[in-house]
C-alpha cells in the first residue's frame, strides 16, 4: 500500500479531487471558481507535502499516476467522512443540503424517473438533484455518479448494490403502420418489417443488445441511440420496435405485437460505500427504492395495458 506523509492541507486534497474527477485543471478550476494559476499552485504544493507527483500534466489533460491514483482513494474516503459527519452534526432540524448526482439509462432515467421527484424535492428545497444519462463507463469514486441504476450488476469495486426491479420490453407498432404493412403473425414475418433499435456501436453495456439477442439483427432497421427516440419513431409509424412496458401508456395507439417475443432485464441500483452515509446520498437513494417500490405493479404487469398508475 502507497504510504503518505500527511501533513498535508485540506483545500488542497480537495482541488486535487476536483483536478482529478474533471480530468483537466481547467476544467477543476471552473467548477472551483478559481483560476487555474491558483488550481497549479495548490496541485504542487499538495505534491510537495505528499512527497510523490500525482499527476501527469499533458496537453490534452491531467492523468492520474499509480501514486494519484492511490492518493484519489484515500481522499475520497476523507471527503466521504467529512459529508457524512456533516450530515450527522452541521444540521439538527432535519433539513438535507447538497446536490446528488444520478446517472440512470435513458428509459428510466427519462420515462420513469425523471417526474417523480417533486415530493422529495419539495420536502427539502436546498437539496439539488442532478439526473444524467448513464455513459458507456464511469466511476462513482470520482464522483461522475452519487448513485448509478444499471441493467447490469457491478462485480467489482466498493460499492452497495440493491436490487430495484425486473422489468420487460415488448415488440410494439402504431395502428397506423400495421394497417399498411405486411401481416406479422410470427417471428419471422418480422424480416419484411422495419425495425426501431439502439445503435449497436453506441450502446454503454452489451445488456442492451436486444435484436441479436432475439435474432432479429437481419431484419430492416431504423436506428436511433435514444429510447425517447425509438418511441416517437414507434408513434410515428416507423416501424416495430422494443419498448419498455412500462413506458407505455395505459390507453396509447401503440399496439403490442408478437406478445410471446419478450426481453426481460433488472434494474440495480448502486452507490459507492464511502458515500452511502452521506445524509444526500442516503435520501435520494431510499426515495428512489421507494418510489419504484410503489410503481411494482407498473414493472411487473404482464402486458402494459394491465395496470394503469
Amino acid at each position: 500500500m502507497q504510504k503518505f506523509k500527511f501533513d498535508f492541507d485540506w483545500d488542497h486534497a480537495r482541488v486535487f479531487l476536483a483536478v482529478a474527477r474533471e480530468g483537466q485543471l481547467l476544467a477543476a478550476a471552473r467548477k472551483l471558481k478559481l483560476d487555474q494559476a491558483t488550481v497549479t499552485r495548490r496541485i504542487t504544493a499538495l505534491e510537495t507535502a505528499l512527497g510523490v507527483r500525482l499527476l501527469d500534466r499533458r496537453t490534452t489533460g491531467s492523468e492520474l499516476t499509480q501514486q494519484g491514483q492511490a492518493f484519489l482513494d484515500h481522499a475520497s474516503r476523507i471527503e466521504s467522512e467529512f459529508l457524512a459527519v456533516r450530515s450527522a452534526f452541521i444540521r439538527d432540524d432535519g433539513a438535507i443540503d447538497g446536490v446528488v448526482r444520478v446517472g440512470a439509462p435513458d428509459g428510466f432515467g427519462t420515462l420513469f424517473l425523471a417526474r417523480r421527484f417533486a415530493p422529495l424535492l419539495s420536502q427539502h428545497p436546498k437539496l439539488a438533484v442532478q439526473l444524467v444519462p448513464l455513459p458507456r463507463s464511469f466511476s462513482l469514486a470520482k464522483r461522475e455518479a452519487d448513485i448509478a441504476i444499471t441493467v447490469e450488476r457491478p462485480i467489482e469495486g466498493r460499492l452497495r448494490v440493491r436490487k430495484l426491479t425486473g422489468y420487460a420490453l415488448s415488440l410494439y407498432a402504431s395502428e397506423a403502420y400495421l394497417a399498411q404493412s405486411p401481416p406479422l403473425k410470427t417471428k419471422a414475418d418480422l424480416k419484411q418489417h422495419r425495425l426501431i433499435s439502439y445503435v449497436g456501436d453506441l450502446l454503454f453495456t452489451r445488456a442492451l443488445d436486444f435484436t441479436a439477442e432475439l435474432g432479429l439483427s437481419a431484419a430492416p432497421q431504423f436506428q436511433c441511440a435514444s429510447v425517447l427516440g425509438q418511441m416517437e419513431a414507434v408513434e410515428g409509424g416507423v416501424g416495430v420496435g422494443l419498448l419498455h412496458d412500462y413506458a407505455v401508456a395505459p390507453g396509447s395507439e401503440l399496439k403490442r405485437v408478437l406478445p410471446s417475443v419478450t426481453v426481460r432485464r433488472t434494474y440495480w441500483i448502486v452507490t459507492h460505500a464511502d458515500m452511502e452515509r452521506a445524509l444526500p446520498v442516503r435520501a435520494v437513494h431510499d426515495f428512489i427504492v421507494a418510489t419504484v417500490a410503489d410503481a411494482l405493479p407498473m414493472f411487473l404487469a404482464k402486458r402494459a395495458d394491465q395496470v394503469r398508475l
